[in-house]
């Protein structure tokens, strides 16, 4: 079986200590690491947790309207549920991207430079 990935590296890296762990945990580039992550994931995250309740609470007290016919046999309920498939992986695909640009970055940085690569 053949892979294109390089085996890992035998070099070895610098372990930090708790002390330079408790600098960094304090540092202003991961204070902002972390609001950045968080300024992205929590509202997000609120965002889907209501829009999933809400189709929940149609679906339990709105049955009449749920089961309103678009076209065919589609109903907004099937609609509604389908559209909660779309949401978790454009959610994935958004979170992905803004990782790659945003987080990624700053989180290899810190890494790099507590491993004593910098």
């Amino acid at each position: 079986m053949s892979t294109d990935a390089p085996p890992p590296s035998k070099e070895q890296h610098k372990l930090p200590s708790p002390e330079e762990f408790a600098e960094v945990h304090e540092s202003a580039e991961f204070g902002e690491l972390r609001r950045s992550y968080r300024s992205f994931a929590f509202p997000l995250t609120v965002a889907f947790i209501a829009w999933y309740l809400l189709y929940v609470l149609l679906s339990n007290y709105a049955g009449g309207f749920m089961g309103t016919k678009l076209f065919g046999n589609i109903n907004v309920a099937l609609l509604l549920g389908v559209a909660q498939f779309l949401t978790t992986f454009l959610i994935a695909w958004w979170y992905s991207r803004h990782a790659a640009a945003k987080l990624d970055p700053k989180a290899e940085a810190i890494k790099s430079r507590m491993e004593g690569g910098a």
